[in-house]
């Protein structure tokens, strides 16, 4: 085992940092790692433009997407129009079963009917290129604020657009997440404006525990700005200054003090997109948004139980899917649906099935359309985009997404031939636990390592995330001291060794038992171990643990 210097040293190597980097990737600072806004394309025109709306008292939009990236944009924007006392504003928030994703005609043709003169658009409205000809044609200014791919035939011709991927943009972070932007776009305003709108200096700090939720659920790397905004981001939370937030995490037993970037993406950001997936997303941005203890309250009651909903439905589909799954053959794709499967939830059945079956999935259901929706996800390695463009003339309608996650729509007709179309398209000989690099683990140690002294080494590089996975351990051929079903249901896993120095070392994973593993788990076997390190507080007691990743 590496002592503490060189464990560190292997870490950052692992993660492609470079010596000149490692201080301002270890001690992330708010004054010297982030960015001028104004280094980015058309920021100069967006400012000028919301500074003359609000000084003429025009009608203002913000439209932003229903996810936990596009809500939190719309928070920051609410929470700045609120600072300066500016009320000639609404948000909208496109319903996710009725809209859909995007900039919508109908809504433009509402907008302008209610004579809207300035539209800002928050994680969406790039591909947007007929919804903005008709706004601006109509007399209403279009900013788009957005950092997916531009398409192919090219960007709107909006009043101004905000985003590091499009051509010409000299921004040197290009991997910001929606709410990402909508920060540096007030970064820029108050920079600008700033005094005579008489906003005390460091106030948009307090925005950044929406851009840290964002940047943490979004899953944009960790690095550069991202890591900035991930790493105060944790911090403003953990003040509990959003009334909402603070009781999202009590009512999930999380103690908000001492908040870290897995109670984000694993408490909060199911709850935030259980809104849109379940019921209306501005039941979402009421609670991130909220000032009155009351309301807060009522929000955060709500989301809990459209989280609870959520889960109740997903459980009741993986059990459909288990079912179909036993009575067919292994193939090296999945593609799995039926047409009363709300299509909000497809993606979380997706990557449940990628981690129970191990292979690229593609889940459909229906919004009640003609068209037949879907979500996908890869497994080791295989690139959907890719394997959804190979696909032949007409076997989809649409798609989009990236290598990893997707989404696509398919006729009533062809769906019978979609999982024989992938299948062929992907090939024969394509081994997907080669290609899968089943264990991930960055060294090997033995259970002597788990000490603090290392955890301590670790947690210098969190916030974990995209880009900046947790370490994974390798643990080789260690004999099992104790084997611990636990939960009311039995159905989570806890394994005890010991090490050379006689000291018990706890390892535990949720929602497996000894049944998972096959005839692995028994006092006395031994086994390779993949796990992370992790402290737990349960009971008011903090104990160093391992957090089970495979058992191989």
């Amino acid at each position: 085992m590496p002592n503490e210097i060189e464990l560190l040293d292997l870490l950052l190597k692992n993660r492609g940092i470079k010596t000149e980097d490692r201080d301002k990737f270890l001690n992330p600072s708010y004054e010297e790692g982030l960015y001028d806004p104004f280094f980015m394309k058309d920021m100069e025109r967006a400012v000028v433009r919301i500074f003359e709306a609000t000084e003429a008292k025009e009608k203002i939009v913000v439209y932003s997407d229903y996810d936990c990236d596009g809500i939190p944009a719309a928070v920051i924007m609410h929470d700045f129009f609120t600072k300066i006392g500016y009320t000639n504003f609404t948000i909208y928030i496109p319903d996710r079963h009725d809209e859909g994703y995007g900039l919508h005609m109908d809504a433009i043709k509402k907008f302008i009917d209610d004579e809207v003169k300035l539209l800002i658009t928050f994680d969406l409205g790039i591909t947007a290129i007929e919804e903005v000809v008709e706004a601006q044609a109509s007399g209403i200014d279009v900013i788009i604020t957005d950092h997916h791919l531009p398409v192919q035939m090219g960007i709107p011709n909006a009043y101004a657009i905000l985003n590091p991927k499009q051509e010409g943009c000299k921004y040197p972070d290009k991997m910001l997440c929606g709410a990402g932007i909508a920060f540096k776009l007030i970064q820029a305003l108050i920079a600008k404006y700033g005094e005579y709108w008489e906003i005390n200096t460091g106030w948009e700090k307090w925005l950044l525990d929406m851009v840290g939720v964002a940047t943490l659920a979004d899953q944009v790397p960790l690095l550069d700005e991202n890591r900035v905004f991930a790493h105060y981001g944790l911090k403003v939370l953990q003040k509990g200054k959003r009334l909402g937030l603070t009781e999202i995490f009590k009512k999930a037993g999380v103690d908000i003090t001492k908040l870290g970037e897995e109670d984000v993406t694993f408490t909060l950001a199911p709850r935030i997109n259980a809104a849109s997936r379940m019921a209306d997303p501005m039941m979402a941005f009421e609670a991130l948004s909220a000032t009155d203890p009351v309301l807060a309250k009522a929000a955060a009651d709500n989301l809990s139980k459209i989280n609870d909903d959520r889960k109740i439905m997903v459980a009741h589909m993986m059990k459909e899917v288990k079912k179909t799954m036993s009575k067919r053959e292994e193939k090296k794709v999945i593609v799995i649906g039926n047409p009363l499967w709300r299509i909000g939830v497809l993606g979380i059945i997706a990557s449940k099935i990628v981690e129970e079956y191990k292979r690229p999935v593609f889940v459909w259901g229906s919004d009640g359309s003609n068209v037949l929706k879907g979500s996908c996800r890869s497994y080791g390695g295989v690139n959907l985009v890719e394997l959804m463009t190979a696909l032949p003339e007409n076997s989809v309608l649409e798609f989009g997404g990236h290598a990893g996650a997707g989404g696509f729509a398919v006729s009533h007709e062809e769906i019978h031939f979609l999982e024989e179309r992938i299948l062929k398209v992907y090939g024969e000989d394509r081994d997907i636990e080669e290609e899968a690099h089943e264990d991930g683990a960055e060294v090997t140690i033995g259970m002597d390592d788990v000490t603090n002294i290392n955890y301590n080494v670790i947690e210098r590089l969190a916030p974990y995330g995209a880009g900046n996975p947790k370490p994974k351990f390798l643990f080789k051929d260690v004999p099992i001291a104790a084997v611990k079903e636990f939960g009311k249901e039995k159905n989570h896993l806890e394994l005890s060794f010991l090490s050379g120095k006689g000291k018990i070392v706890k390892a535990i994973i949720f929602f497996k038992n000894k049944e998972s593993y096959g005839n692995k788990i028994a006092v006395g076997e031994r086994i390779n171990l993949v796990a992370s390190f992790e402290k737990s507080t349960f009971g008011g007691r903090t104990e160093l643990r391992l957090r089970i990743i495979d058992i191989l």
